[in-house]
């Protein structure tokens, strides 16, 4: 027998229902989704109730709804969080991420999706999730493509791979940065991003190296032209992050990634789409008009300088030019600039003294007017940040998505039958029985019923094709066509329903080795549940996880396969003269780094006073 396609899907974040509505409007073959408690986005929370319309909409077109636990839980928590687990699983939900093994001491009948947040950056790891139950596992950011090929083939779970979006500068769930920082956790769902903040680089002797700059703060994954070499290396799931970003950014990401997806697709045909349905988002797409820091691979092709944004942690957008000229009225860009803003864009300067912000009133000929000129000099980057014009079409389109269907309607001996089949081979019939008179026009009466058909309307159906057969000319009322095509069409939609691939739960090899025997405090043991589940599966010894400790101070906050020695050309295998210890300062907060040159990471410790 042949082998069965692999199914890939496009996974689209959802702050909400709404923006759960337009992912999958716009062509995601599934979303994740914060519930009311125990999300690493505390502010991206949502009702069961609110998980349920979201499950109920997406299962139309064959979409999948993930719902997001993954922060670690404390020993009072972990009833609370088995009881939500549960009313989330009755929504319908298809899967839930989670980074604390309790949940699997749970007894949850559910599909596990093992959080990047778990630090998967090895096989040994991810075969090992895989033993212990969980159908997918969702990789660290700064991974390689041999390193990210080499885990596909040593696990049978599915693969999810980061393709778009803000990149965590620390290994997920082992950065302690926030935590050191004040009362908020990244891995309690409420991160403070002090990496986004501005730091001064200091060496031993306490002299500035570099001041006020942003030394932390990466630019944002895009991925988009790589994401052939991710399918044939055996990613399963191309995932956007934004959970806390608005509904254009949903939209206009889904529909650039869709159509980079597809075209993938089309020339692998062992590959197929994971839901149904074509999209139509009555705008044009375009990555750079989405926030954006700028553009980075990232560690994809291996380590490289170039990942971080020192100016500034917020969107600089799309390159418009560069400064030619400054009056005090406005400023000039050079020949080189691709078009002019218009009136109620917002622009980023970006100079030797860092960024500024200003919107623009209009322009007159080439000169552009803005609210205000300070901090606009001569040679300084442009980039437009806001597209005013382009959020009004995104925000202001309704995107659709249709499942193509084609109808035979039977007509003869005092009956009339309609049968839709959709893409998916799902089939609904519906028949009227009653004396049926003859037309006065058959040929037109055929077309009448073509035309009756064919009106799906607001359904989530398109007729593409409808066959007629009326040997005998008979006459049909338009109301009697109408109410068939609603039955069985309202037939179909719960037969696509129905038909919708139910969660995989796998069951844990109680014999699998977890392949450490000591786990450390970046390990994240939390609770006794997890504290079982890892005895259980042969650790010897464990350390608190961090996160349990009063004070951070001594331990290692960070670790992170990006490097500030790289990142300004002092790396120490190419012979820096910056030598001795180096210090991240900002305010009360100190840092000191440490560089483990034979894995290529740098670390982060709080020494803070």
């Amino acid at each position: 027998m042949p082998c069965e396609r692999r199914r890939i899907e496009l996974l689209a974040p959802a702050r909400d229902y709404a923006s759960a509505v337009d992912a999958i409007d716009c062509g995601a073959d599934a979303v994740y989704i914060g519930a009311s408690r125990f999300g690493a986005r505390h502010a991206a929370c949502n009702t069961t109730e609110d998980i349920a319309r979201a499950v109920e909409y997406a299962h139309r077109y064959g979409a999948r709804v993930y719902a997001t636990l993954n922060t670690l839980l404390f020993d009072d928590e972990t009833e609370s969080a088995r009881a939500l687990a549960n009313e989330v699983i009755a929504t319908g939900a298809d899967a839930l991420i989670v980074q604390d093994m309790a949940y699997c001491r749970m007894g949850l009948e559910a599909e596990l999706h093992a959080s990047t947040q778990m630090f998967n950056a090895a096989p040994e790891h991810t075969h090992f999730l895989a033993e212990c139950g969980f159908a997918r596992v969702i990789l660290e950011r700064g991974l390689t493509l041999g390193q990210i090929r080499a885990i596909a083939a040593a696990t049978d779970a599915e693969i999810e791979c980061f393709v778009h979006g803000a990149i965590c500068v620390g290994y997920s769930g082992r950065c302690f940065l926030s935590r050191s920082a004040g009362e908020r956790s990244g891995n309690r769902g409420v991160c403070s991003q002090p990496c986004r903040l501005p730091y001064d680089l200091k060496d031993e002797r306490g002299r500035v190296v570099f001041k006020g700059k942003h030394l932390l703060s990466l630019r944002d994954l895009s991925l988009g032209e790589r994401v052939g070499d991710l399918l044939d290396a055996g990613v399963t799931s191309f995932k956007i992050e934004g959970r806390l970003k608005d509904r254009i950014y949903v939209r206009n990401t889904v529909a650039c990634y869709r159509r980079i997806l597809d075209e993938a697709l089309a020339v692998r045909p062992h590959l197929v789409r994971a839901s149904s349905g074509s999209s139509r988002c009555d705008f044009i797409p375009d990555l750079s008009k989405s926030f954006t820091r700028g553009g980075t691979r990232y560690y994809l092709d291996g380590k490289c300088g170039g990942c971080a944004s020192f100016d500034t942690p917020k969107a600089v957008g799309e390159y418009m030019g560069r400064v030619r000229s400054v009056t005090r009225r406005g400023f000039t860009l050079d020949g080189n600039s691709v078009s002019l803003p218009g009136a109620g864009d917002g622009l980023c300067f970006v100079t030797e003294n860092g960024a500024v912000g200003t919107g623009v009133n209009g322009c007159e000929g080439e000169m552009i007017i803005p609210n205000r000129t300070e901090g606009i000099v001569v040679g300084a980057d442009v980039y437009r940040n806001f597209d005013r014009a382009f959020a009004a079409a995104a925000g202001g389109a309704r995107p659709r998505r249709r499942i193509a269907v084609s109808a035979k309607v039977e007509i003869g001996c005092d009956m009339a039958r309609v049968l839709f089949s959709d893409e998916d081979g799902n089939v609904a019939e519906a028949q009227h029985i009653g004396v049926l008179g003859q037309a006065s026009d058959a040929s037109k009466m055929n077309d009448v019923v073509r035309a009756q058909i064919s009106k799906t309307g607001d359904t989530i159906f398109d007729a593409t094709e409808v066959v007629v057969e009326n040997p005998s000319g008979l006459f049909v009322p338009a109301s009697v066509l109408n109410g068939l095509r609603r039955t069985a069409l309202g037939t179909l939609l719960e037969k696509r329903l129905e038909s919708m691939m139910k969660p995989r739960i796998f069951k844990e090899n109680i014999s699998a080795r977890c392949y450490k025997r000591r786990l450390e405090a970046c390990d994240n043991v939390t609770n006794s549940l997890a504290e079982t589940f890892y005895r259980e599966h042969g650790v010897e010894s464990m350390e608190r996880g961090l996160d349990l400790l009063r004070s951070t101070r001594g331990e290692v906050v960070m670790r992170t396969p990006y490097c500030i020695r790289r990142e300004i050309g002092e790396c120490l295998r190419e012979g820096s003269t910056l030598r001795g210890d180096l210090f991240l300062e900002h305010g009360l907060n100190r840092y000191r780094l440490q560089f483990d040159c034979a894995r290529c990471e740098m670390s982060l410790v709080d020494c803070s006073r």
